[in-house]
């Protein structure tokens, strides 16, 4: 696997793949990788000719410093865990090599509300950011297509509103949710949650697959999703949100229609770590 950390040496190695017919799978990521991310790896490779991945701790979708800095950075572990996965490049920049000083590399794209809503209502400005990086490494890597999971719903439907409105030629692909044995989604989280805390951890997916099996039985959405709210906002959980939504537009539902497709998305605080899960219902 090669490792390049400037943009002239990415370049040069893409331009001269894509030049011998080469199709690139693109897998951003901030480290910390996991299973979940080597998932994401192992479809790109089987879908494409060769498979990027980046690390890079975006500075710009950060609005605690706090939270930046405590960010982990596993640099080794996850070179190793790339190139296991199948990876062929790995691209390690600099936050000058993707912000150059002198150099504006932002992108204004109407979101139509998508950034101010769920994790935006709790994170300002974190989608901005988001829309930033991707747009920025799309730009410097030219993938044929785009590898994100589905854990991060939101950012998957923001990352695909860019993408509309700047034209960028590149297929989205959405991967399914990785989870540990015991149901867990999968995150570089996890690893903060104390041994009593991870124990209890399960039981925010088994709420989620339980208010998922409601819907499906037909139970009104309003008292089936008040009801496993007041499940996941006692102790030990805290409930930042518990919404059931359009898949595409993430606007609430007030109810469902037979067959309809919606998206149950939620975040607990449990151990003063946030953990965010999803589950497709219909």
């Amino acid at each position: 696997m090669f490792v390049f950390e400037t943009v002239r040496e990415l370049r040069k190695w893409a331009d001269g793949q894509a030049s011998e017919g080469a199709r690139i799978g693109f897998v951003p990521t901030m480290g910390a990788l996991h299973e979940g991310h080597a998932s994401l790896v192992r479809r790109a490779a089987a879908e494409n000719d060769l498979v990027v991945a980046s690390v890079f701790v975006n500075p710009t979708q950060f609005d605690d410093p706090a939270d930046l800095a405590k960010y982990p950075r596993t640099v080794e572990h996850d070179i190793e865990t790339l190139r296991r996965a199948g990876c062929h490049a790995l691209f390690l920049p600099s936050v000058g090599e993707i912000y150059p000083e002198g150099r504006d590399v932002s992108v204004e794209v109407d979101l139509g509300g998508l950034d101010l809503v769920l994790e935006g209502a709790h994170r300002k400005g974190h989608f901005q950011g988001v829309v930033q990086v991707v747009h920025r490494l799309l730009d410097i890597v030219r993938p044929d297509r785009l590898y994100l999971g589905q854990k991060d719903f939101q950012q998957f439907a923001v990352c695909k509103r860019m993408v509309e409105q700047t034209g960028l030629p590149v297929e989205l692909v959405r991967c399914q949710i990785v989870r540990e044995p015991d149901g867990l989604a999968m995150s570089s989280r996890n690893v903060r949650l104390s041994p009593a805390a991870r124990a209890e951890a399960p039981r925010f997916y088994a709420a989620l697959c339980r208010l998922a099996e409601e819907l499906a039985r037909g139970t009104a959405l309003a008292p089936a999703v008040a009801q496993t709210a007041a499940e996941l906002d006692a102790p030990p959980f805290s409930l930042d949100y518990l919404q059931v939504c359009d898949p595409d537009t993430l606007r609430t539902l007030d109810a469902l229609r037979p067959g309809q497709q919606a998206v149950i998305l939620a975040t607990v605080r449990l151990d003063g770590v946030r953990l965010l899960d999803n589950l497709m219902v219909g």
